[in-house]
C-alpha cells in the first residue's frame, strides 16, 4: 500500500505515524508514506493556498489549484483520494478495512474554514470525517485515519487474532472488558470466570459483557446486525 498525504503541516502527521506499531510497519515496508506540504504546488509567489470565500463569510479558503496540481501528479488509475472533513461520512470499521485494501491512498487535509468545493466535485472520491466536532487541522484527522488503516495490513499486528476480537469488528457489539495480572489488587478482583480456562464459558461471558457494554456506551448499535453492517457501508 501507497500513501500520499498533502497537508500544510507535515510534521503533524508524520511524526505520531512514527511511534509505536505503525513506525515500526513503516520501517519495515509493510506501507509507504509520503507526507507532501501542500505549497510545493502552488504556483502564488507567496505560496499562498487560501483566499476569502465568495459570498462572504469569516475566515479563508483553501484555494482549489494546489490541490489539482498535486493531485494530478500523484494519482493513477488505482488511487483513492480521500478528504478528511466534518462534513464527509463518520470513519467507521468497515470503512477502514475497506481503505486497508486499496493499493494507493491520496488523503486531503483541509484547513482554516475549508476546501474549495470543486476539489470534491472533480478529484475526490470519499469525504471522510473522525467524529462530529470541528480540528483546528485535516493532519490530525488523518493521523487517525491512517493509525486505523495501516495497523490492519498483513504482518503489522503481531497477532493477527488481535484485528478481528475488538470493538466494531461486530458492527453490533462492543468488545468485553479484559485484565490482566494480578488477579487481585487493590480489593479489586478478576472475574472468576476469566481464570476458570473453560473457553466455552469465557466466549459466553464475553459475548454477554460486550451486549452489556454496548447498552450501557452505544445504545445505537444494538440490534444492527446485518442492516447495521449495509448501514455503516453507506
Amino acid at each position: 500500500m501507497e500513501i500520499d498525504v498533502l497537508t500544510l503541516f507535515p510534521e503533524m502527521v508524520r511524526v505520531p505515524l512514527r511511534q509505536s506499531i505503525i513506525g515500526r510497519a513503516l520501517e519495515e515496508g509493510k506501507a509507504i508514506l509520503r507526507v507532501h506540504d501542500l505549497r510545493q504546488w502552488s504556483t502564488d509567489k507567496h505560496r499562498r493556498v487560501d483566499d476569502m470565500p465568495f459570498g462572504g463569510g469569516p475566515g479563508m479558503v483553501m484555494t482549489c489549484e494546489p490541490f489539482f496540481r498535486a493531485v494530478e501528479e500523484l494519482r493513477h488509475d488505482r488511487s483513492r483520494v480521500v478528504l478528511m472533513t466534518p462534513q464527509g461520512k463518520p470513519l467507521t470499521q468497515a470503512r477502514v478495512r475497506e481503505f486497508s485494501q486499496a493499493d494507493h491512498l491520496i488523503v486531503l487535509c483541509g484547513h482554516y474554514e475549508g476546501v474549495d468545493h470543486r476539489v470534491v466535485e472533480a478529484l475526490v472520491t470519499d469525504e471522510i470525517s473522525i467524529g462530529d466536532y470541528v480540528l483546528t487541522n485535516g493532519g490530525i484527522a488523518a493521523v487517525v485515519l491512517l493509525d486505523a488503516v495501516i495497523r490492519l495490513r498483513p504482518g503489522v499486528l503481531g497477532d493477527a487474532e488481535s484485528a478481528v476480537e475488538e470493538s466494531f469488528s461486530d458492527p453490533a457489539r462492543l468488545e468485553a472488558p479484559c485484565y490482566t495480572r494480578p488477579a487481585e489488587f487493590r480489593g479489586l478482583k478478576v472475574p472468576d470466570v476469566l481464570l476458570s480456562g473453560h473457553h466455552g464459558k469465557v466466549a459466553a461471558w464475553r459475548r454477554a459483557q460486550g451486549e452489556a457494554r454496548t447498552r450501557a456506551n452505544r445504545p445505537d448499535l444494538l440490534g444492527a446486525g446485518e442492516s447495521g453492517w449495509s448501514a455503516l457501508h453507506e
